[in-house]
């Protein structure tokens, strides 16, 4: 009898930023002409005290099994590096953000608890859900929102089963960034709701072009029940590391570490050594690669804003810029294809000029395609110039946005 998958991952499959991806890198290694703008990885290196460190902590023997919640120093750094008043038993170190999240999940939905996503929504979200028998609730916003939560559509998706409310700022796709008051609204609400919790993914805390609050610091009469989710993957470039962490209240820790304790053990003791000098050493990169990422926003904004049917937000964090397409739906290819779906978009371009964007709808907003700019300038004038080759071959249903 052939192998059958688990009923909980019947309908889960590789994401479809790490499959065009794999694929995009597959092509390039059989020597085709591509250009990927897919991934949401920094193209900085690790600063190389983070790297000397991770070398000194093997040299001096740090390779055996970790705490399973973290290394103390590391728990206690995390907790002193937010602006809250948190400590080390409020921290869980874990093998990348994304485990945070899943150790969350694991540790409190029961069948059926809903978990409200604001689309678009970074793609693992609403699998991580379902993996552990929860319902995705997604609230679906628009550039005319900025792409954000308000309060009202907030106050009715909530519901007697709602266990979660996931927060992203800044934002993966859109790379928008909720302000203080705006969070203070939202917490308005769910002051009114005392069975909802709070999971806010702040993990692009330090690449934000406009001031950034965290939730707790918003609505501190929530800090009991919030839940944030960060690490040294995006802003220390340390993606390969595979640490993150979970910043919340102590029973919620502890029930995290017992999942934790079953799957991994822990964090790798090396890639922690390495963290805490990312976030207890030098921190003038920070701005500096923070600056670099906010010209490369402006150039690809610029860019797609001046090809014919595609239009942008300038994003206020994050690396990410999330276009719309739908100008361009309905339009012919030189074949006679027609173009009906972000999805027939995404895969014109890479056929026609072997640039990788990622479709709309893997982030839940079909109609719209996401652009990483965490590359450098030729690759992002080079991958810009394809994408308006590839516009130039469609013949337009109807006259373009400009």
């Amino acid at each position: 009898m052939s192998f059958q998958r688990a009923n909980r991952i019947a309908d889960i499959a590789l994401s479809e930023i790490v499959r065009l991806s794999e694929a995009a890198n597959t092509k390039r290694a059989a020597g085709e002409d591509v250009v990927t703008l897919g991934t949401g990885e920094p193209d900085f290196p690790t600063p190389p005290h983070v790297v000397e460190a991770a070398h000194a902590a093997m040299v001096r023997g740090e390779t055996r099994y970790p705490p399973t919640a973290g290394t103390p120093d590391l728990r206690k750094a995390v907790a002193s590096f937010t602006n809250a008043d948190y400590g080390p038993s409020n921290v869980i170190i874990s093998t990348g953000a994304k485990q945070v999240i899943a150790n969350a999940f694991a540790a409190s939905l029961n069948a059926g608890d809903e978990v409200i996503l604001t689309a678009p929504y970074w793609t693992s979200y609403r699998d991580v859900v379902r993996l552990f028998d929860g319902t995705p609730v997604e609230i679906t916003t628009t550039a005319g929102s900025r792409f954000k939560l308000t309060p009202d559509a907030l106050e009715r998706a909530i519901t007697p089963r709602t266990k979660w409310v996931l927060l992203n700022s800044p934002s993966n796709p859109s790379g928008m960034i909720y302000s203080q008051d705006e969070l203070a609204a939202l917490g308005a609400v769910l002051l009114r709701h005392p069975h909802v919790w709070v999971m806010a993914d702040e993990i692009y805390e330090h690449i934000s072009y406009v001031p950034f609050c965290s939730f707790p610091t918003a609505v501190p009469a929530l800090k009991e029940r919030t839940l944030i989710v960060s690490g040294v993957s995006k802003a220390y470039a340390m993606t390969g590391w595979r640490i993150g962490w979970g910043i919340g209240p102590d029973d919620l820790i502890r029930a995290m570490t017992t999942v934790q304790g079953q799957i991994t053990s822990g964090a790798s003791s090396v890639s922690q050594a390495a963290a805490l000098a990312a976030i207890t050493g030098p921190q003038d990169h920070l701005a500096s690669r923070c600056e670099a990422f906010r010209a490369r926003r402006d150039l690809v904004h610029e860019r797609v804003n001046a090809i014919p049917g595609l239009r942008a937000l300038l994003p206020d964090g994050a690396f990410y810029l999330f276009p719309s397409c739908e100008d361009l739906l309905g339009s012919r290819t030189e074949t006679g294809q027609i173009i009906e779906t972000d999805a027939d978009f995404c895969e014109f371009v890479l056929q026609k000029t072997g640039l990788v964007v990622i479709p709309g709808r893997a982030f839940g907003a079909p109609g719209h395609f996401r652009i990483s700019y965490a590359y450098s300038d030729e690759e992002l004038n080079d991958a810009m110039a394809r994408l308006a080759r590839s516009v130039d071959h469609l013949t337009l249903k109807v006259p373009a946005h400009v």
